[in-house]
């Protein structure tokens, strides 16, 4: 008789045991910080490296991003609802924050998917940061126009800005 072979079942529990409890536990956290978070894979991995972070090793950080099940575009437009919802940001703001390196970390390709699929007012968005100047920084109408459109600003189109300040009241 020929010796038993190895099931695909037998090879994974015997891989499994092969894992180092490091790079188990830098796994667990990449799941939590993607479905809890909604953090990009950049962002999770920096996270589970950084000396303020995790403080995991390089090997147990790739190890976690490489076998995390995690939806990239999901997480994006979780954050993009998030900031339209809680901050008023614009369309355009949005999608910097989220690409951008000191913000979250997502591909340019992950933060469009946000953004085109994101439910938002952009109006309203504007109204509501028109509304936070005019109340707590007493700017004209004028001043508030100029910040909701500035490429430094909110970054809102012309027309949103315009919508803002006629309903500002």
């Amino acid at each position: 008789t020929s010796p038993p072979q190895n099931t695909p079942a037998s090879e994974s529990a015997a891989n499994e045991e092969k894992i180092p409890s490091e790079y188990k536990s830098a796994l667990n956290k990449a799941k939590s910080y993607s479905d809890v978070m909604h953090m990009s894979m950049v962002g999770i991995y920096n996270q589970l490296v950084s000396e303020y972070g995790e403080k995991f090793s390089v090997e147990a950080a790739q190890y976690a991003i490489d076998n995390v099940e995690a939806a990239w575009n999901a997480n994006a437009l979780a954050k993009a609802e998030d900031y339209s919802s809680s901050m008023h940001m614009s369309m355009k703001g949005i999608y910097d924050q989220l690409i951008s390196e000191n913000g979250e970390n997502f591909t340019e390709e992950e933060a469009q998917y946000a953004v085109d699929n994101v439910e938002a007012d952009w109006n309203a968005n504007a109204l509501a940061k028109a509304k936070d100047y005019q109340e707590s920084m007493n700017m004209s109408p004028s001043a508030i126009h100029d910040q909701l459109t500035s490429e430094y600003g909110e970054q809102f189109t012309e027309e949103e800005a315009d919508y803002a300040i006629a309903n500002l009241g």
